[in-house]
């Protein structure tokens, strides 16, 4: 189980580290034309239908004011950055694309997509839309973007606020040892009960765990000749501190590393079979479609470190979120006008709201929406104290 999860997290640094290795396709046309654009959106709410029901009339709000129409598909996370590096060496692929974030760097060495200089950034509403967090993870640092955010995330500790309640645990652990005790205080015997569940067959979400614990553990990815540094002792802790819930202290569900979304975690969480859960705010959109509701559960910011190791940081979340690209070769004028009404101030509220995402310009941040305890506790964008969320 160990050698499995660690052998995910190394795949997972493998890819990003390989991609940089294609070569970029020489037209994404799919058939589409000057009133037509293919969109291949990333699974962000409960189902796949979800998504579809979400999406559909603000498409057809697009299809309206343009006369463009929008060919959707969306597809699943464990299949999204399979078909869009195979599209970027087949030609074949679509218009517009969503990207997670932490792709972008790996995916612009491909040259499959629009570069957003000033130019095209100004068909899409300018730069200076965007909140600087946002921008600061669509491609390399240095080089002209070849995407721009689209949904804001950040990962924060899901708790069931009976069973805290029955095991007499009054708050939220405030450090990663008190995660632990809390833990194994909500460890059933029997496995009828485990502390924790994890997604710990997903390369993307141990990829970000491996980040923020080697950020708290003082470790670094590369050294500052850009070489690369997993195997550090501290990056090693970091992997170990993950995995140790389910091997060492036996506190994770035993499924969890079977798992290999945050959505087959969420299961465990709402079926009562796990009291906490690491997870994106989006996440709180499947508990409630499970039949879980808002106020039998509350949400912390990610435990770190107490005391931090040397060189240790207080990280509990990367900057997480969704890009949205297009393609070179296809209907490059449609793609244009179709990221810069999914990125307006109106459809960022309207989407955001319906995924609870966090918005990625500073117009629609300042909705009410995105103004409650458990928003900001939960942003990367908005530096809040360390608090039970609401």
């Amino acid at each position: 189980m160990r050698k499995r999860i660690l052998g995910v997290v190394a795949l997972s640094a493998a890819l990003v580290a390989g991609a940089g290795g294609l070569t970029a396709c020489g037209s994404s046309d799919s058939g589409s034309d000057s009133k037509t654009i293919t969109y291949w959106a990333s699974n962000q709410g409960s189902s796949i239908q979800n998504d579809k029901d979400v999406l559909g009339p603000e498409l057809k709000k697009f299809t309206k004011q343009t006369g463009i129409k929008v060919k959707l598909q969306v597809i699943g996370w464990n299949d999204l950055l399979n078909k869009i590096t195979t599209a970027t060496t087949s030609g074949q692929g679509p218009d517009v694309v969503n990207i997670g974030n932490t792709w972008s760097a790996s995916l612009q060495a491909t040259g499959a997509f629009v570069d957003f200089d000033k130019s095209h950034m100004d068909k899409i509403g300018g730069q200076d839309k965007f909140l600087a967090t946002s921008m600061s993870s669509t491609g390399a640092a240095g080089k002209t973007p070849t995407s721009v955010p689209l949904y804001g995330l950040s990962y924060g500790l899901f708790y069931n606020k009976k069973m805290f309640a029955d095991a007499g645990i009054k708050n939220p652990p405030a450090s990663w040892q008190e995660l632990v005790s809390d833990a194994k205080k909500l460890t059933k015997p029997g496995g009828k009960q485990y502390g924790i569940t994890l997604a710990g067959a997903s390369y993307t979400e141990n990829a970000h765990f491996a980040f923020i614990f080697g950020q708290q553990q003082g470790g670094t990815f590369f050294d500052k000749s850009d070489k690369p540094t997993f195997n550090t002792p501290q990056n090693v802790k970091a992997v170990q501190q993950y995995i140790d819930l389910i091997s060492k202290d036996k506190v994770a569900t035993p499924a969890s590393a079977e798992h290999t979304t945050t959505m087959d975690a969420v299961s465990d969480f709402t079926g009562g079979k796990a009291a906490m859960l690491l997870g994106q705010n989006n996440t709180g959109t499947t508990i409630q479609a499970n039949g879980m509701k808002t106020s039998d559960y509350a949400v912390a910011p990610i435990p770190v470190l107490t005391p931090l190791p040397a060189g240790g940081k207080k990280i509990n979340s990367h900057v997480a979120g969704i890009n949205i690209a297009a393609f070179k070769g296809g209907n490059e004028t449609g793609a244009m006008k179709f990221i810069k009404f999914m990125t307006s101030a109106k459809e960022q509220v309207i989407l955001d709201k319906a995924y609870q995402a966090l918005p990625v310009t500073a117009e629609a941040a300042k909705d009410p929406a995105f103004q409650t305890p458990r928003t900001r506790c939960s942003s990367t964008y908005w530096r809040t104290p360390r608090r039970r969320c609401r």
